[in-house]
């Protein structure tokens, strides 16, 4: 298939540095370090379809729970709810424009599969990142897709693990430097 190197111009917010913290001390059994088996292609694969099908209803099922950001922003940020509304699902919907013509632009796509470094996963304390609770995080996952002949990828910008399960919290790059929708490093 060829090296996939995952670049980005614009650095990963503020998971990136982030000192990672003992599992076994900081995080609760309720948000346990999540696997990177087939429930998380399973749900990249929905992820791929929902984006070629340019269903933002579907999409958010597969997005962090807005009571999870809420939980977690509550005392960090000024409105969690305003936020996760206007900027989060707002940056989704244009993302999910950009990456529906990006998928489209070449004729058909087929999913083949998820490529990711583990190694990337990090556990993000309480504190980091304007959070006051912990959460597991992997950046740059990988939607790799062929169309016709060619094998292409994409980057899933951010993945936040919330009791077990990975959800995008960031489709296209985070922060960025305009409010247009962006596919991560394809």
């Amino acid at each position: 298939m060829g090296t996939v190197v995952a670049i980005s111009l614009v650095a990963l917010d503020c998971a990136e540095g982030a000192p990672a913290a003992s599992a076994a001390t900081t995080h609760s059994s309720a948000n346990f370090e999540p696997s990177f088996g087939a429930s998380l292609t399973s749900r990249m694969s929905t992820l791929f379809h929902d984006i070629v099908l340019d269903s933002l209803a579907l999409t958010e099922k597969l997005f962090f729970p807005e009571s999870a950001y809420i939980a977690v922003k509550t005392g960090q940020v000024p409105s969690p709810a305003t936020d996760y509304v206007e900027r989060l699902i707002g940056f989704l919907r244009l993302d999910l424009a950009a990456y529906h013509a990006s998928f489209s632009s070449h004729g058909s796509s087929t999913f083949l599969g998820v490529n990711l470094n583990r190694g990337d996963a990090a556990w993000i304390r309480p504190g980091w990142c304007e959070n006051s609770i912990g959460y597991w995080h992997v950046p740059g996952v990988r939607l790799v897709y062929r169309q016709g002949n060619v094998v292409r990828s994409v980057a899933v910008a951010s993945l936040i693990s919330w009791q077990g399960v990975w959800y995008v919290v960031h489709l296209g790059p985070n922060p960025r430097l305009h409010n247009v929708g962006t596919v991560d490093a394809p």
